[in-house]
């Protein structure tokens, strides 16, 4: 098969749920595969901590959890939990502050006017959970310190419950749940950077930043090699944390100073390229460490029922369900209203509906939130982590019914995407204006017709050997 002397230029398209860009749809195929992988990691993980905290096991569940280590010189004497949330939980923003970096420069943000409909989309969708906590804990007499809890989207998760299900979005509505979730992850890094700073130490704090000044130097130096930077990047972590300011923004400041953009010469950016390494090792190994020790609640009926009658938990629940759902999809309506914007016409606002109630999975952000937002009560932290537990599965379960009800249309849409009939390893949707794929198409279905006819010319021969008389 002859290949094609020039490569097709990417094309867009900028309506609503359009198609990506040819370079966009693999880069956003190949983040979501390896978050897929880690989501079904995570889901396991939280339902093992389940179990173990349920069990007869339970006490060692507890112990392992509570069990210190760490330099306490250092200010590091951390219990398991804390070093999961603290500490892996770092990589985690890490990787969230290179997708950041990468979307603002490279990806879907880069545009203003493109971005502005998601932007707005996920900015609704994080008041709206917030609004409707404050609502029932007004109302309820509950108390407002949670009313960040339910305004995070785990895009993991999501991923793991498409992927148990059976159900492969079109890439349209994968980018815009993975723009999503990026927006989503920064605003939860300014609330949790804002909210829940504790005393600062100027001291500590004033050494980050020179770390992170100095790990700047070396990036824009063009200094190579993880053993300089590994070393200096926990130098700064353990600095953040003991500064007062949570550990995770260190990951997040790290990530952000990562170029995205490509030089010439260049396949991957130096972001891309290291990216693609930590992202593994966040989704398969920091972030299900975390909610295996962080899920582990006791669950019983009396505490199910308990988190639909006590206005904080009912809050979670109502904020994760509901208002994800009415926020996402209400900001998208109206955005796209406002600014004219024209949705695909091979999809439909039900289908917006569906990956709103699909963001609603709020699990390790909203856990860690929390954590951060109850720390002065055991007890409470407990039933808010059942909350946010319960609150994603009937989140999962509303978001796969509306899946499944246009599973064969996304099925369709998906096989259109990915038809290269030509053998080329470009889908043939974006080689329509490419004169030489007509071209090579043309030659493919004149073989075609060839063999035909002489399969014809063959299968007449044999009839009218069969049929002359004997």
């Amino acid at each position: 098969m002859p290949a094609p002397t020039t490569a097709p230029k990417p094309t867009s398209d900028r309506r609503f749920l359009g198609r990506l860009s040819l370079p966009e749809r693999r880069y956003v195929a190949d983040a979501l595969r390896t978050e897929t992988v880690g989501g079904v990691l995570l889901l396991v993980a939280a339902i093992a901590a389940l179990i173990w905290a349920n069990s007869p096991l339970k006490d060692s569940y507890a112990a392992i959890r509570d069990f210190h280590i760490g330099p306490a010189a250092l200010g590091l004497d951390l219990s398991i939990q804390h070093w999961a949330a603290d500490g892996l939980l770092a990589i985690f923003f890490f990787v969230a502050g290179i997708e950041l970096k990468r979307e603002l420069v490279a990806g879907e943000l880069r545009d203003p006017k493109a971005a502005a409909l998601p932007v707005i989309a996920a900015i609704c969708g994080m008041a709206m959970p917030a609004v409707v906590y404050t609502a029932v804990n007004v109302i309820g007499g509950g108390s407002l310190d949670g009313w960040a809890v339910p305004t995070a989207t785990d895009i993991a998760f999501a991923l793991a419950v498409l992927a148990v299900i059976g159900t492969s979005l079109p890439s349209a509505l994968r980018a815009f749940l993975l723009t999503l979730a990026v927006v989503d992850d920064l605003f939860a890094i300014l609330i949790i950077a804002i909210f829940f700073t504790s005393d600062l130490n100027f001291a500590a704090l004033g050494g980050a930043v020179v770390g992170l000044a100095v790990f700047w130097l070396l990036l824009r130096k063009g200094v190579k090699g993880w053993y300089v930077y590994v070393p200096l990047a926990l130098i700064i972590w353990g600095l953040m944390y003991n500064s007062g300011v949570h550990a995770t923004i260190a990951g997040v400041a790290m990530g952000l100073m990562l170029r995205c953009t490509t030089r010439e010469g260049e396949e991957h950016s130096p972001g891309e390229h290291v990216e693609h390494l930590v992202r593994p090792v966040s989704a398969g190994l920091a972030v299900p460490l975390f909610a295996l020790f962080s899920a582990g609640v006791t669950i019983s009926g009396k505490a199910v029922s308990d988190v639909f009658t006590q206005p904080v938990t009912l809050g979670v629940v109502l904020g994760l369900v509901v208002g994800k759902a009415i926020g996402i999809f209400g900001g998208t309506w109206l955005a796209a209203r406002f600014t004219r914007a024209s949705l695909n016409p091979d999809l439909a606002w039900p289908d917006v509906f569906a990956v709103a109630s699909l963001a609603g999975i709020g699990f390790t952000v909203s856990l860690l939130i929390g954590e951060l937002a109850f720390a002065g009560d055991p007890i409470l932290t407990d039933e808010v982590k059942a909350s946010v537990l319960i609150g994603s599965l009937i989140a999962a379960t509303l978001a796969s019914v509306l899946l499944k009800l246009r599973v064969r249309r996304y099925q369709a849409l998906c096989a259109e995407e990915e038809r290269d009939e030509d053998h080329d390893g470009i889908p043939d949707v974006y080689e329509e204006q490419n004169p030489e794929y007509h071209l090579r198409m043309a030659e493919i279905y004149e073989r075609k017709a060839a063999e035909h006819r002489e399969r014809a010319q063959l299968a007449g021969a044999s009839r009218d050997e069969a049929d002359r008389p004997a």
